[in-house]
C-alpha cells in the first residue's frame, strides 16, 4: 500500500525469544505494582522497541507529558478539527512511538503548534498496515531544538475507546488515538529522553499563519504542506 513519502513507516522491531522474556518480566512488574511507579528500565534495547510492544500486545495505551508527577490523568477539553478529539477526555495512544513526540517537546519554554499523526491504513484486499507516521512543530521553535525529558505513563484500556476509522477512497485511515471521557490512573511511567525518540532529525517545521490559513480552506488537507 503506497503511501506519500512525507509519511515514516515505523522502523523494524526485532523480537528474538530472550528479548520477548525481558519484555514480559517487565510486563509482570508493572502488573505486580499498579501504582504509577517509575519503571528502571537496564534492557539492551531501545525504549521505544518496549513501548510499543506493549501497545501491540497488552491492553494498555501510553501517554506522553513533561510532568514526571501524574498521578490521575483527569478529562480536559482538547482542540482538533474532528469531533473524536475536539472534546473533554483523557488522551492516549496505541502505539508506542508518538507518546514519545509529545513527552520530549518542551512547550513551556518554546511556544509552538503542533501538526501530527499516527496512523494504520487498510483496504478490502490488505490487511492493516504497520503504522506510519507525521511529526511537525511550528518553525519558530523548532530552529531551538526545543526538547526537553519527559514521561511516557502506561494507562489501563478499559475505559478509553478508539477514534473511528477514517474513510478515503478504497481506503480506511486507522488513527492510532483513544479517548476516556473518565479519569484515568497510571500503572507506571517511563523517563524518556530526545534521544530515545527515533524520528527526532525528522521532525519538520512549518509556518503557523500559513498553516492555519491552509486548514481553514481545506480542513481534511492534511498534513497542509507548504512545500506542496
Amino acid at each position: 500500500m503506497q503511501l506519500p513519502d512525507y509519511y515514516l513507516p515505523r522502523p523494524s522491531i526485532p523480537l528474538d525469544a530472550r528479548t520477548i522474556t525481558a519484555y514480559e518480566a517487565l510486563w509482570t512488574q508493572i502488573l505486580a505494582n499498579p501504582e504509577s511507579e517509575d519503571l528502571i528500565y537496564t534492557l539492551g534495547t531501545p525504549r521505544w522497541h518496549f513501548l510499543c510492544y506493549l501497545a501491540d500486545h497488552k491492553p494498555v495505551l501510553l501517554h506522553g507529558s513533561g510532568n514526571p508527577n501524574v498521578a490521575l490523568f483527569e478529562p480536559r477539553q482538547a482542540t482538533d478539527i474532528l469531533d473524536f478529539g475536539n472534546r473533554a477526555a483523557v488522551y492516549a495512544a496505541s502505539d508506542g512511538i508518538w507518546p514519545i513526540y509529545f513527552a520530549i517537546l518542551d512547550r513551556d519554554q518554546y511556544p509552538m503548534s503542533l501538526n501530527n499523526s499516527c496512523i494504520r491504513v487498510e483496504t478490502a484486499t490488505e490487511k492493516r498496515s504497520e503504522p506510519f507516521y507525521y511529526f511537525s512543530i511550528s518553525q519558530s521553535a523548532l530552529v531551538h531544538q526545543p526538547w526537553r525529558t519527559g514521561t511516557v505513563y502506561i494507562l489501563p484500556r478499559n475505559t478509553f475507546e478508539p477514534q473511528p476509522p477514517i474513510p478515503n477512497g478504497d481506503v480506511s485511515v486507522h488513527v492510532m488515538q483513544w479517548a476516556s471521557p473518565s479519569p484515568v490512573v497510571p500503572l507506571a511511567k517511563l523517563r524518556v529522553t530526545p534521544e530515545d525518540f527515533p524520528f527526532l532529525d525528522q521532525i519538520r517545521g512549518h509556518d503557523d499563519q500559513v498553516q492555519q490559513a491552509r486548514i481553514r480552506a481545506n480542513p481534511d488537507g492534511f498534513p497542509w504542506l507548504e512545500d506542496a
